[in-house]
């Protein structure tokens, strides 16, 4: 047995979890979330706790038993408190503006860069330099957050960029001459 699996997901008070079919949805005072089981996959809610079973011991559903009962603990800790990255750009002219739905980056490129918000995230932008993205689905926040970084990397010469806050990097020497 799944030894994450096979701990039950408790939860607190304010937030409905509903078992309709092979879909599972989570609401709370944040939103609604929505996961489709796979099949072999059973949930159920019970005196303020969701208990995920599984109906047989084949190789793909054991690991699927871990993976869904993660994915509902994430569900409601984000429909109650929600999640959140906060990046850094660092680099001489280097800033990001917000204008309604889309971002703006002048990162060093000829052009600037136009990133879009896709719906159920939040972004807020401090001193053009800090940026904060906010949501309930745990999945989309990481990836917005590694799709803002991607869009310049920090440089491992002069650490000019977008990185993570409290990311750690390792900053390389440059050619010394003869």
């Amino acid at each position: 047995m799944s030894r994450i699996g096979k701990k039950p997901v408790p939860v607190p008070s304010g937030v409905d979890v509903t078992v309709k079919g092979s879909v599972v949805s989570v609401k709370g005072p944040l939103g609604k979330l929505d996961w489709k089981l796979a099949q072999g996959i059973g949930v159920s809610v019970d005196k303020g706790q969701v208990i995920v079973t599984r109906a047989n011991e084949d190789r793909k559903v054991r690991a699927l038993h871990g993976l869904v009962r993660a994915e509902l603990n994430n569900m409601v800790h984000g429909v109650t408190k929600g999640y959140e990255r906060n990046l850094e750009i660092t680099g001489v002219g280097y800033k990001a503006a917000l204008q309604g739905k889309t971002m703006n980056f002048n990162v060093g490129f000829i052009n600037p860069v136009v990133f879009p918000i896709p719906t159920g995230i939040d972004v807020k932008i401090d001193k053009q330099t800090l940026i904060n993205v906010k949501g309930i689905d745990k999945r989309l926040v990481g990836q917005v957050a590694a799709n803002l970084r991607a869009i310049k990397p920090p440089d491992v010469y002069k650490q000019k960029g977008v990185r993570y806050a409290g990311e750690v990097l390792r900053k390389k020497e440059g050619k010394t001459g003869k």
